[in-house]
């Protein structure tokens, strides 16, 4: 025995009666392959899926430094909380309205095409909004150029999201769609924080132009990515039926289905009411006078809880009592938008915002789990259409009716009135939704 170590002669005689096979314990490729051969890593295998959650994620910091741009930039040049609503307006009208023709489109073609055009549109529309700023017209004259902008860039989200959604159906299989829900939940927060931290400290010290520019070219890497996997083909033949008859079936489907309609009620009005975002930058600004480098902090808080719940939701889907997590997370969400109103403190707003982003999070992938394993393949695009109606253009809508209420009662009156809007739904919902309370997504699967 001399020269050698007892421990480690231990730790080989375990490993090879209890992992035969598989060399030393403390060998790190066979420490490693354990690791990541887990249930929760497994998805990751996928090379399409792994191009699929980088493209999302560079389209979405684009996107998110491309918001708190616009937010600052509309703010400083009209010091109206009103106009900052109508950004959100300017964006939920063609978004709504062309959202259920996209999804039509999108169950008639080939979806990896119709996501690498939205995504183009995305690129361009950064451009332009670059390109505006350079020229630096008269203020008034600029807002009006801005909105314009977002119109454009509402269709390109109703193409995108239910594009997005239809196509990740194709390159992940049934059974991994809950973890593969939760990994691309951890990168799209991972993109919400990291992007308005950015978008700040580069606003601060480039100017908006540049920072517009910046957003480009990662909107441009994420239609590269996009490109690397292969199409997946179509998945609805051509039919005779009528075109109005197509264009709502996804609607009938979703008002049909309980379980999916009461999950989109619910979310719809915790994002419609509960939600601050859009009032960040007259907060940043004029309340916690932290500047657009504050603002960047704030609009960043919630991915940072968002993102660590959906990394333990990745590793612990959730399954049982799913639907009670679901109403008691939009619960706390509520109560956490009701602290943000009376907060004074820019630290203890940011930790409010972190913890209503974990709450929210529950609800994202709770949600998402729900829309794809009961949605056939055929009609991906179509229920997507209809939940980019009732839940993404809520956030924009959303915006509209904090700038509104900002405008009638107050910043700060406006805030408090929507979370305890949105408690009050949650509460009641358990009682309106049993199908929801009762959920178990185990079943479903």
């Amino acid at each position: 025995m001399a020269g050698k170590n007892p421990f480690k002669m231990r730790i080989r005689k375990y490993s090879k009666n209890h992992y035969p096979g598989s060399g030393n314990l403390l060998s790190f490729p066979w420490v490693f392959s354990k690791i990541f051969s887990s249930e929760a890593y497994d998805v990751l295998r996928n090379t399409n899926f792994r191009w699929y959650m980088l493209g999302r994620f560079l389209l979405q910091l684009g996107l998110q430094i491309q918001t708190v741009a616009v937010g600052w930039q509309v703010y400083e040049l009209s010091k109206d909380p009103l106009a900052l609503g109508l950004v959100g307006l300017a964006e939920v009208i063609p978004a709504v309205g062309s959202a259920l023709f996209a999804g039509y489109i999108v169950d008639r073609s080939d979806r990896r095409t119709i996501l690498t055009f939205a995504q183009s549109l995305s690129v361009l529309l950064l451009a332009y909004l670059g390109c505006l700023t350079y020229m630096n017209p008269n203020p008034a004259t600029h807002v009006k150029l801005i909105y314009c902008g977002i119109f454009v860039g509402g269709i390109a989200r109703a193409f995108f999201a239910t594009s997005a959604f239809a196509f990740f159906g194709q390159i992940i299989r049934r059974p991994q769609y809950v973890r593969a829900s939760a990994w691309n939940s951890t990168l799209w927060q991972t993109a919400s924080l990291l992007g308005p931290a950015c978008a700040g400290f580069l606003y601060a010290a480039l100017g908006p132009d540049r920072v517009y520019r910046v957003g480009a070219i990662l909107a441009l890497a994420s239609l590269i990515c996009i490109l690397r996997i292969p199409k997946q083909g179509k998945i609805l033949e051509e039919v005779k039926s009528p075109l109005l008859e197509n264009l709502f079936q996804g609607v009938r489907f979703v008002l049909g289905h309980r379980l999916i309609f009461s999950a989109i009620s619910l979310d719809l009005i915790g994002v419609l009411f509960g939600g601050a975002i859009a009032l960040l930058p007259i907060f940043a600004s004029d309340i916690l006078k932290v500047g657009p480098q504050g603002l960047g902090i704030l609009r960043a808080a919630p991915a940072i809880g968002a993102g660590i719940m959906v990394v333990v939701f990745s590793h612990y889907p959730p399954k049982k009592r799913a639907g009670n997590l679901f109403i008691f997370s939009m619960i706390g969400f509520g109560l956490c938008m009701l602290a943000f109103g009376f907060s004074k403190s820019f630290y203890f707003s940011v930790f409010i915002l972190a913890m209503s982003g974990a709450l929210d999070s529950v609800s994202v992938v709770v949600r998402s789990a729900i829309l794809q394993l009961s949605t056939p393949d055929s009609m991906r695009g179509r229920v997507s259409a209809v939940n980019s109606i009732f839940i993404s253009s809520s956030n924009e809508l959303g915006a509209f009716e904090s700038g509104v209420a900002a405008k009638l009662f107050g910043v700060i009156p406006s805030v408090i009135l929507g979370a305890c809007i949105t408690m009050s739904f949650a509460f009641a919902s358990l009682r309106i939704f049993p199908a929801l309370r009762k959920l178990d997504i185990s079943k479903l699967e």
